[in-house]
């Protein structure tokens, strides 16, 4: 949802983290009217492992990302390292009882999709969270690799994007769907914040910047506009940047509290969220007085960037505490 030319690799995705609320909202709602019905809005344990080809990805992938991960096995009948890897990915959707999905795709018969993941070998795994898809191991691993894997994955899918997985019942028919959610009503600023979106995929960061703006004005507290507005300014910041001069003063003068902070901004669109948190923490302990405080304010703003939940935002705020005190 950037400009094309910019990146925000590893950072946040504000059309994902939208359309993830949403669909953890109608979630809540699709159970509670389930409850109401006399039902449980709850999928069986047969439903967390599908088979997945090109027709069906869109709604069996990336549709369902928006309310639970899902883990793609990349396989093939002739693979043998597949055919150890599935039983125990396969296991686990079920030990982990709908905090993820996990979607088998034949590479032999969806070459398209292995092609679009940039899939060089199999077994190969992947995930996709709120429509974001991630590398997660290619090739043989142990079952505690796979493990400690896994629990990042649902850690980072509910920290950063809400989403808490399916309720499962043993009871529940197999391939019965749960109950559907009442369309969510349009709130007062969908617009603008549509508007706003609109703008950034465009390219145009001062309207997308003012968007956001015009929205907090009116509702001061709104997540999404703070968000939004963190990014845009983010971007606009970087835009006319030249990125090999900016490194150079950085490297030039560690001490200079400005040089710093434009050289964070362009690590944090580069993705390289810890080096930029990392060197502005480390200027906060080299400067004083308005630098330090410009230096401290940078690294406020580039939190909201990330999101509060982000546990390097955590790690950071711990980081700066010392760094200040």
């Amino acid at each position: 949802m950037q400009p094309r030319n910019m990146s925000m690799s590893g950072v946040v995705d504000l059309a994902a983290v939208k359309q993830a609320q949403e669909a953890k909202a109608k979630a809540e709602q699709a159970r509670a009217e389930a409850a109401r019905n006399g039902g449980t809005g709850a999928v069986s344990p047969a439903d967390l492992v599908i088979d997945v080809d090109e027709a069906r990805f869109e709604s069996d992938v990336l549709q369902r990302s928006t309310e639970v991960p899902v883990v793609i096995d990349f396989w093939a009948e002739w693979c043998e390292p597949c055919k150890q890897l599935s039983p125990v990915l396969e296991r686990l959707a079920v030990e982990y009882n709908g905090r993820f999905l996990l979607a088998k795709i034949d590479v032999d018969a969806n070459q398209m999709l292995m092609q679009q993941f940039g899939v060089q070998g199999i077994p190969a795994v992947f995930a996709v969270v709120a429509g974001q898809a991630l590398p997660l191991f290619q090739g043989a691993a142990g079952e505690a690799q796979i493990r400690q894997t896994l629990d990042q994955l649902v850690q980072v899918a509910e920290e950063r994007f809400g989403l808490t997985g399916l309720a499962v019942d043993p009871e529940a028919e197999p391939g019965a769907a749960p109950a559907a959610a009442p369309e969510r009503p349009a709130g007062p600023h969908d617009a603008a914040l549509e508007a706003a979106v609109r703008a950034l995929d465009a390219g145009d960061l001062g309207g997308a910047v003012q968007a956001y703006k015009n929205v907090l004005a009116e509702d001061p507290g709104n997540t999404e506009a703070k968000l939004g507005l963190a990014q845009a300014e983010l971007l606009q910041r970087v835009q006319d940047a030249d990125p090999q001069k900016v490194r150079q003063d950085a490297a030039d003068k560690p001490g200079d509290a400005q040089a710093q902070i434009a050289a964070a901004d362009l690590d944090l669109v580069g993705g390289h969220v810890e080096d930029a948190f990392g060197r502005l923490i480390d200027t906060v302990r080299v400067t004083a007085g308005d630098d330090r405080d410009a230096v401290r304010l940078r690294l406020l703003e580039l939190f909201e960037v990330v999101g509060a939940e982000d546990p390097r935002v955590a790690a950071a705020r711990r980081a700066l505490a010392r760094a200040l005190f």
